[in-house]
């Protein structure tokens, strides 16, 4: 359709289809298409977590990047502390941005099981690949709703993005943080459910110290101990354990 004004010459606008049609052929952002990972490492913890999850017995699922993966080095004997007893699996690779969670979770990682929850923390490493907070955001919403669809009745604990980083002056962390404002409007409070730890990470000048995480990024031991005791009450709450 063609609008002109008096005097000036007419201006061609899209109609309803051609929006459409330009809409529906519009490349969607990289956080939200599944994509697997080449590395023979990668594949192997992949293969090996669709393994663990064929056993059943998987009541708690916690899934993430290396921070995750972590509760196996530096958090080992925290995780031995709160979780060994829970029937939790460990859905962590390191490395991964919220495509590469979203093909593990339509390629086996939650295939055949009913966790009562899943605790999901991810997308700082999409910020260190410079997408933008809307970006993020959409990768982790479109996980949450993977989780939804193919585990209906297991709830879903959204943890905000960490900080990383000395201090809020960080880009990346500037990303995370601004993505978090967007993730945090995912909750529902029936099924699904956010909550920010960061501040228990931060001193009152929003510094992050290397005692905490030496390289303002992964959890020691004390991080994740610091983790652990942040989410437990929820934890337990969700699982129905009080």
């Amino acid at each position: 359709m063609a609008i002109a004004a008096l005097g000036q010459p007419a201006i061609s606008t899209p109609d309803a289809t051609q929006q459409a049609v330009t809409a529906a052929v519009a490349p969607q952002p990289v956080s939200i298409t599944p994509v697997s990972r080449p590395a023979a490492s990668w594949q192997k913890r992949h293969n090996a977590m669709n393994e663990r999850v064929k056993q059943g017995n998987a009541d708690l699922l916690v899934i993430g990047d290396s921070i995750t993966q972590g509760w196996e080095g530096a958090g080992k004997e925290v995780w031995n502390k709160f979780y060994k007893d829970r029937n939790a699996v460990n859905l962590g690779i390191s490395g991964d941005q919220t495509q590469h969670v979203l093909w593990r979770l339509e390629n086996g990682n939650i295939d055949g099981i009913s966790p009562k929850l899943a605790m999901l923390m991810i997308g700082t490493n999409n910020a260190n690949a410079k997408q933008t907070p809307e970006e993020v955001a959409e990768g982790v919403k479109a996980i949450v709703e993977k989780l939804r669809e193919k585990l209906p009745q297991t709830k879903i604990l959204v943890l905000g993005i960490f900080p990383r980083g000395a201090d809020d002056q960080d880009s990346k962390r500037q990303t995370n943080m601004k993505a978090n404002e967007i993730i945090a409007k995912l909750a529902d409070d029936k099924m699904i459910f956010y909550l920010d730890i960061n501040d228990k990470f931060l001193d009152p000048d929003r510094k992050l110290s290397k005692d905490i995480m030496p390289d303002l990024l992964h959890p020691n031991t004390k991080g994740y101990e610091i983790w652990a005791e942040a989410v437990e009450p929820t934890i337990a709450k969700l699982m129905g354990e009080k």
